[in-house]
């Protein structure tokens, strides 16, 4: 029976939200003042974070990145030089020799973000010192303000926590140096998380040996922390629940104020039309994605999208129902086995999770 088939028959009080009927266009002072820590990371600190027992190195990270943000206090943390986000800030010393930042790299699900949030929390500096995004938003905020706008507008920060750290082309590999590099020179320190290594990124995915002098460059900004470990998100817990069938996705989205429905089809299509930078304001306000007909993706840039909304939907704690393929089986082996691997093995194990989230929304 076709979804719309399901919804003619079903009893209809008031129709879900469509995320393909959203277009949103975000306000360059809205990115500015929404670089803070997602919904799901606002309230983690550093003595939230388990470490896993066996994972010694997880115990470390806590360690040097709390000796990090304490280290990270001075006359901006006091509230003075306050400043409107286009206004530029007084010129700060030069920055001491040697790394600025520190790079979290390790597997997905072992508690990067949560550790990037908690620094973002942990740093003694007002929230308009700080800024906390992920890769796609910085290179967006670049798009929006320009280049030398934006190097105004960051430099009077205390910190930058650059989330979901990855060069995917050349020009975000140039663009990206001279930005951080700008920034260090001002005296921000930096942090970051990925999957890649700092002198690894870029490569399965383009020519990174033409690019090795920016990636050098954006190298000697980091200390590399490595963190090993299990995807906590499946730790001992059970297998992801099955898909559902079309009837029951429908009947719980139409059930569930506040939810979305749409054909996955289609939504992949509509990803086509909307910059990644702004599925964060695409999820905006919803209390849960209905999916029908889910299906693999059909060629790696559909996939590149789905993996943004994926992280924004985890970010904003939106449990996902669906009807169709499970979840692992979104992305083709050539995929799973490509310079992108990591972002696709990051996106099952979030869809995952908020797969189980959704269980609850099923009437039993």
């Amino acid at each position: 029976m076709s979804t719309r088939a399901i919804t003619e028959a079903a009893p209809i009080e008031a129709a879900p939200l469509s995320l393909c009927s959203r277009e949103p266009h975000v306000p360059a002072d809205r990115l500015v003042a929404e670089m803070v820590p997602p919904p799901r990371f606002d309230s983690v600190r550093f003595d939230t974070y388990i470490p896993d027992p066996n994972q010694p190195s997880q115990t470390q990270a806590v360690q040097v990145l709390s000796d990090f943000a304490a280290g990270l206090g001075g006359a901006h943390a006091s509230g003075e030089g306050r400043r409107r986000w286009f206004s530029r800030a007084p010129k700060k010393p030069a920055a001491a020799a040697g790394p600025r930042g520190v790079y979290l790299d390790g597997g997905y699900g072992v508690g990067k973000t949560h550790l990037l949030a908690s620094l973002w929390h942990a740093t003694p500096a007002e929230p308009a010192l700080k800024a906390f995004g992920t890769f796609v938003e910085l290179t967006n905020l670049v798009g929006a303000l320009g280049f030398q706008q934006t190097v105004r507008t960051l430099s009077g920060h205390r910190l930058l926590c650059i989330d979901e750290f990855e060069l995917d082309d050349p020009g975000d590999t140039v663009l990206v140096s001279s930005l951080l590099g700008k920034l260090v020179d001002e005296g921000v320190a930096l942090a970051a998380t990925s999957n890649t290594l700092p002198g690894k990124l870029g490569e399965g995915r383009f020519a990174a040996a033409d690019f090795l002098r920016e990636i050098q460059g954006l190298s000697a900004h980091f200390r590399p922390l490595r963190i090993d470990g299990q995807d906590y998100r499946h730790r001992g817990l059970p297998e992801a629940p099955a898909p559902y069938d079309d009837e029951t996705v429908t009947r719980t989205a139409y059930a569930t104020p506040g939810a979305s429905l749409d054909d996955f089809p289609h939504l992949l299509d509509h990803l086509a039309k909307v910059h990644p930078s702004r599925y964060s304001a695409l999820t905006e306000d919803l209390t849960a994605v209905c999916l029908t007909d889910v299906r693999a993706v059909p060629d790696q840039s559909t996939a590149l999208r789905l993996v943004v909304l994926a992280d924004r939907l985890y970010d904003r704690e939106i449990p996902v129902l669906a009807s169709g393929l499970p979840f692992d089986k979104l992305f083709s082996d050539e995929m799973l086995n490509g310079g992108y691997k990591k972002k696709y093995f990051r996106a099952i194990s979030r869809l995952t999770a908020l797969a189980r989230d959704a269980k609850g929304l099923v009437a039993q």
